[in-house]
């Protein structure tokens, strides 16, 4: 999977992913957005959930937490953003193909690691109280604010009829043109902190590989409609 997410980056560096802003007809047949997020993201919900159920540790306090920590993030982002999108954008049927296909995968190496693969005394009830507990929550919840913040802010961009595009402002788009990104970039490396694993560092790694490259994209596209741009694409500072 680390692999893996070395190629996608080098990938996408190149080719530009079309849904969203980016879409384009020429990745072949496309479904309703809105459909096309749920139909991709709600298996990574369902398959943690089975897992968490099925495992004998799911009544133990920190793998519980660790899981409703990941649902909270995907129970958001399959059924309630979709229901908050606007516009009648299409999502290319292979772009959903192979979100199902990542997040299917992703599913099965975190629910796997926290309820199956580590061993029972890794993850005791004392573990909430670990630095590595504690600080990964924080990031995660600062990282899930920032992103529901940007969307806010993306989503009321435009009034009723308005098509002209504009730049985002405010909140971490003071810093960056991507704030949402960056936010679920933060979640998974505070995923990966309370856990304290390498399932959930591949994650974060998985994560940035896939967003940092559109965020570059999405920087230049910027600069081209309005002008150099003090903000970084993703990173504060830095990238």
């Amino acid at each position: 999977m680390a692999a893996t997410a070395v190629v996608v980056f080098l990938a996408l560096l190149k080719v530009e992913a079309g849904y969203g802003i980016a879409y384009t007809p020429k990745w072949g047949p496309s479904v309703n957005n809105k459909l096309g997020w749920v139909l991709m993201e709600a298996p990574v919900f369902v398959i943690m959930l089975v897992l968490c159920v099925l495992s004998p540790r799911r009544a133990e306090a920190a793998p519980l937490a660790m899981f409703l920590i990941f649902e909270l993030h995907y129970f958001q982002r399959s059924f309630i953003f979709p229901l908050m999108m606007k516009g009648k954008s299409r999502m290319p049927l292979a772009i959903m193909l192979m979100g199902v296909l990542f997040n299917s995968l992703n599913a099965l190496m975190q629910g796997g690691w926290i309820f199956y693969v580590s061993s029972p005394e890794r993850y005791p009830a004392s573990w909430l109280g670990s630095w590595q507990f504690i600080l990964g929550t924080l990031v995660f919840f600062w990282g899930m604010a920032t992103n529901l913040h940007s969307d806010h802010i993306i989503r009321n961009l435009r009034k009723p009829g308005d098509t002209r595009h504009y730049l985002p402002r405010g909140g971490m788009f003071r810093y960056v043109t991507s704030a949402n990104y960056l936010g679920e970039f933060m979640e998974w490396v505070g995923f990966a902190i309370l856990t304290w694993s390498w399932a959930g560092a591949v994650f974060a790694l998985w994560t940035f590989a896939n967003l940092a490259p559109r965020a570059l994209k999405i920087n230049a596209r910027y600069q081209r409609e309005f002008g150099p741009l003090n903000q970084k694409a993703i990173i504060p500072f830095i990238f």
